[in-house]
C-alpha cells in the first residue's frame, strides 16, 4: 500500500519553483523520484531532497500546474507540514509577483516585500 498523496497547487512555473526550493536551501532534482516510507519511490518532474528519508515532489498535471507527492506521514515526522508548505508558497508567490513586476514598463517600480510569520 502506497503511503504517498497528491496535494493541488496552484503553481504553475518550474523554473520558479526550483529556484525557490534552491533559495530556500534545498537540494532540487528533476526527472528523480520522491523517497517514501521503507523502498517506497515515486517519479516526480521536480524534488525537493529534505533532511532524512523523506522528500516533496511535484508533478505537472494536464492543466499545467504542479500537484504536490510526498509520504505526508514521513515528512511530517521531521518537518511541521503547515509550515514548510507555507514557506514555500509564500517565497514562490514572492518571486512570481517580482518578476511579473521586471516587465518591460515596470522596471522602475518601487516594491516593498513585508513578510510576516
Amino acid at each position: 500500500m502506497s503511503h504517498f498523496s497528491t496535494l493541488r497547487s496552484k503553481i504553475t512555473n518550474a523554473e520558479l519553483l526550483k529556484s525557490t526550493l534552491q533559495e530556500l536551501g534545498y537540494q532540487v532534482q528533476t526527472q528523480s523520484e520522491v523517497r517514501g516510507m521503507g523502498c517506497q519511490r515515486m517519479k516526480a518532474d521536480i524534488v525537493a531532497v529534505l533532511e532524512g528519508s523523506y522528500d516533496l515532489g511535484w508533478i505537472e498535471g494536464s492543466d499545467g500546474t504542479f500537484d504536490i507527492v510526498a509520504d505526508l506521514w514521513g515528512v511530517s515526522r521531521k518537518y511541521n507540514l503547515a509550515e514548510l508548505m507555507n514557506t514555500i508558497n509564500q517565497k514562490y508567490a514572492v518571486q512570481k509577483t517580482l518578476n511579473a513586476v521586471k516587465r518591460p514598463g515596470l522596471q522602475n517600480a518601487n516594491v516593498q516585500v513585508k513578510l510576516h510569520a
